[in-house]
């Protein structure tokens, strides 16, 4: 049987076999963590496991004799292997594919988000805190300290506040999604908007098609609700429709979460024939699309939105001034079909209780006397700039866009041949950079020689110095 064949197994390995063993350790490690093995699921069989990480049974039998006399797992005669430890608490870190922790995505907004004097963050995905309408900040800021109390103590109402929901439905009209206010209900951001679709609509195992790249923070989010992710290719006119189709087909997804214009990271537009094709793909196979549309304000010119041409029905469209306003005033809303509003009204209760009605009073003051509109005019011309610029100076080094962007901050850069970008982000962080390398953007990991550079942080001479002389060092 299995178990005599483990305690009669030799005990003398090479360091070869002993690097082997390690890693089958610490791929069932990493599913356990992952919750793809919870306590009491069986292993995979010591013929089917050899196979599949191409060593052999008997280094299979090692590992798994080690994991059992640590506690991990257990063997039952005759059945096989099964997890016997109870479920550790959840670790971000630990699901999906494993990269090196200096490059991993939350690694890497860890960094982006500590304080740290001189430290340049091109990788990061907001705008510098000069581009921000700060005076017209404290102007708001000094006008609310003067009103109402209940604005500065108390909760605000579930929906959130309605005047500034009522000013929503009127922007969203322009880009023609027709949604009443009692279809708009208010969230304390855009992540927080997906994590309640996320309580809302999946349970742990449902597939969601994410875009290859995206947005890394997707990934964590899906993650954390145990959702199996599906990557499709993303192209400069959309997802790649016939591999969407075709993961459709295979995985039976319940969510695609993507961002219709000006995609993070690459910066590309969908277009309309694309759109057409995905709304007709989500039809049949009873699909809900998330449009995450958080940089609708950096456009120029505006793209085609889903949820204006599929009216709601299977597109959720969530938004937020987070980028474009200010980070530190937490305002984002979802726009649903009025059936879901009541539900996810009873979730955000219960997730994070009263609404902000603080941060709402002042983006509806912002949005109402004009200062917002005339801050994101010059923000839009000010990207544009920077835009140029930038492509022109990582031209020097050989860094190269995917494509040149028509509005908003991001850059989707190719390297050059032979230069790894996880290699480089982590040599840039003993200069003091903060990159973005592709592969935290990218669940097939398939973008190792692509970076993300965000325009308006790229603006510092000493960034391209640093970066030429480390691509020299790196080419050598």
């Amino acid at each position: 049987m299995v178990e005599e064949q483990v305690r009669m197994r030799p005990k003398a390995i090479d360091g070869e076999g002993e690097t082997l063993i390690a890693r089958i350790m610490a791929t069932v490690r990493h599913r356990i963590a992952g919750r793809s093995l919870t306590p009491g699921a069986k292993l995979p069989s010591i013929r089917s496991f050899a196979v599949t990480m191409k060593v052999s049974k008997s280094t299979v039998v090692e590992a798994y004799e080690r994991l059992a006399a640590e506690g991990l797992i257990r063997s039952r005669p005759g059945s096989g292997f099964f997890v016997a430890a109870p479920l550790a608490p959840l670790s971000l870190a630990d699901i999906g594919p494993r990269l090196d922790r200096a490059v991993d995505p939350l690694w890497i907004s860890r960094q982006a988000l500590e304080p740290g004097e001189g430290v340049l963050r091109p990788g990061c995905g907001w705008l510098p805190p000069s581009w921000m309408p700060e005076e017209g900040l404290r102007r708001t800021l000094r006008g609310l300290a003067r009103g109402a109390s209940s604005t500065l103590v108390d909760y605000g109402p579930p929906l959130g506040l309605l005047p500034l929901r009522q000013l929503l439905a009127r922007r969203l009209a322009q880009h023609g999604i027709e949604a009443p206010p009692d279809q708009i209900m208010l969230t304390e951001s855009g992540t927080q908007a997906i994590d309640l679709l996320c309580r809302f609509l999946l349970k742990p195992g449902d597939a969601v098609i994410v875009d290859d790249p995206c947005y890394f923070n997707f990934h964590a989010l899906l993650r954390a609700h145990q959702a199996k992710i599906v990557a499709v290719p993303y192209t400069p006119s959309g997802p790649d429709i016939d591999r969407f189709a075709a993961a459709l087909e295979e995985h039976r997804p319940r969510l695609y979460i993507t961002n219709s214009a000006l995609h993070n990271p690459t910066g590309a537009m969908l277009s309309p024939l694309v759109a057409h094709r995905l709304l007709k793909l989500a039809e049949q196979w009873r699909l809900t699309i998330v449009e995450d549309d958080i940089f609708a304000d950096f456009e120029e010119t505006p793209a085609p939105r889903l949820a204006a041409f599929d009216g709601l029905e299977r597109v959720v469209h969530i938004g937020s001034f987070s980028k474009s306003l200010s980070a530190a005033v937490r305002c984002g809303f979802i726009t649903a079909p009025r059936d879901w509003i009541e539900a996810l009204t009873d979730l955000k209760i219960a997730t994070s209780f009263g609404g902000a009605g603080f941060s709402a009073e002042l983006v509806l003051t912002l949005l109402k006397d004009g200062s917002y509109r005339k801050h994101m005019e010059t923000v839009r011309q000010d990207l544009a700039r920077a835009m140029a610029a930038t492509v022109a100076r990582l031209g020097e080094s050989g860094i190269i866009p995917w494509i040149e962007p028509r509005a908003g901050m991001f850059l989707w850069c190719r390297l050059p041949d032979g230069i790894d970008a996880a290699d480089l982000a982590r040599k840039a962080l003993d200069k003091g950079i903060v990159l973005a390398p592709g592969n935290v953007f990218s669940h097939a990991q398939t973008a190792g020689s692509f970076l993300r550079f965000n325009v308006a942080q790229s603006q510092d001479e000493r960034l391209f110095g640093e970066l030429a002389a480390l691509m020299a060092a790196a080419r050598r």
